[in-house]
């Protein structure tokens, strides 16, 4: 059944009557940029080319694609190794071998799939993503952004300030990272915890490549600060044994636990359920870019049709008959079958992704 679909321009006037507005980026937010790269497949996929057979089978036996979870193992195992077998020497050789291995896969399949640096992307397409993000989180607006990816677009785009002031687009974010008190000239900046929390508008639900576990804080590094390509901060953090802290892989149930075993990612999350959950006078729009609502994200997706969210405005590319957009009209239509009937009714309307201009 042929649908009416919106364009970005009708849907942002539909959404007018509601008192708060907000985003969520799919992987269709970094498409629209560089359809070169981030149209790949997974990022273990990527890294698994040139994998060895043992590190391969070591993840399929624990049953994770989580990169750190299995350096981390053969990182102790090492240890262990040497205190139940002294002599097998080179065994605990190979294990941290091949932990150090797995860190070199990573960061290849990483800057395989991402641009090197800001200027990589034109003025002009920047100007065009903020532009779009404006409606969200421009003066006033008041709105929240989330995202499910875990590159450095959105971040890039909001850091990115035009040249000539008239023509400028005033952005009102914050992460909520701040500057090391005890080291203002670090190359990165910190997470402020809850104690930022009240001013948070900007979520990465599934964390990102640049912020890292430092252990007792999460460290965001800055491009500002350093002025070193991707691959190369994610190379100097991790040879200081520092993860990048993002949840790329896996099912809906094992993104969840990567999240819960997280207070940064646990926050983030806890923030799009408190939109979510939250019953306002004027009534809340949720607006859906680039995302298939496929089962594997279910733990985010699913609290909009438990929740009190009034109306979801779900962008859709290409015709809306395809295969592919017939699939995720199904699966939008499941999520909001799972409202509550003592909650009003999610209303649903699709939009024209491309008529959104979100990269130019």
């Amino acid at each position: 059944m042929t649908i009416k679909v919106l364009s970005f321009d009708q849907a942002l006037k539909k959404a007018e009557s509601y008192g708060k507005r907000h985003l969520l980026l799919g992987n269709g937010f970094s498409i629209a940029c560089k359809p070169d790269i981030f149209a790949y497949g997974s990022l273990f996929e990527e890294a698994k080319k040139t994998m060895s057979k043992e590190l391969a089978a070591i993840f399929a036996a624990m049953g994770t694609q989580d990169f750190e979870e299995v350096i981390r193992a053969l990182q102790h195992a090492a240890v262990i190794v040497s205190v139940y077998r002294p002599k097998f020497v080179t065994t605990k050789k190979m294990l941290l071998t091949d932990a150090e291995k797995l860190k070199t896969d990573l960061i290849q399949a990483v800057a395989g799939r991402h641009p090197a640096r800001p200027n990589d992307i034109s003025d002009e397409r920047y100007a065009a993503c903020r532009q779009f993000l404006s409606h969200f989180v421009g003066q006033g607006a008041g709105g929240k952004i989330y995202t499910m990816n875990y590159d450095l677009l959105l971040y890039w785009a909001l850091m990115h300030e035009e040249e000539d002031v008239l023509a400028r687009i005033a952005l009102s974010h914050d992460d909520g990272f701040r500057k090391d008190q005890d080291d203002f000239d670090a190359p990165y900046v910190e997470w402020q915890g809850e104690g930022a929390a009240h001013g948070q508008n900007i979520h990465y639900l599934h964390g990102a490549l640049h912020l890292f576990d430092a252990g007792y804080h999460l460290e965001k590094y800055t491009w500002v600060n350093t002025g070193k390509a991707l691959v190369d901060q994610a190379n100097d953090a991790l040879k200081k044994d520092l993860f990048p802290v993002f949840v790329a892989e896996g099912d809906s149930n094992s993104k969840l636990t990567k999240i819960q075993h997280s207070a940064y990612l646990h926050h983030n999350f806890k923030s799009f359920a408190g939109v979510c959950q939250t019953k306002s006078k004027d009534g809340t729009a949720l607006f859906i870019y680039g995302h298939s609502f496929a089962k594997n994200d279910a733990h985010v997706l699913n609290m909009i049709g438990y929740g009190k969210i009034s109306h979801l405005f779900v962008s859709l590319y290409g015709d809306p008959d395809s295969k592919a957009n017939k699939a995720i009209r199904s699966n939008v239509e499941k999520v909001a079958a799972l409202r509550p009937k003592v909650y009003p009714v999610l209303k649903v309307d699709f939009f024209d992704a491309a008529s959104a201009k979100v990269w130019g």
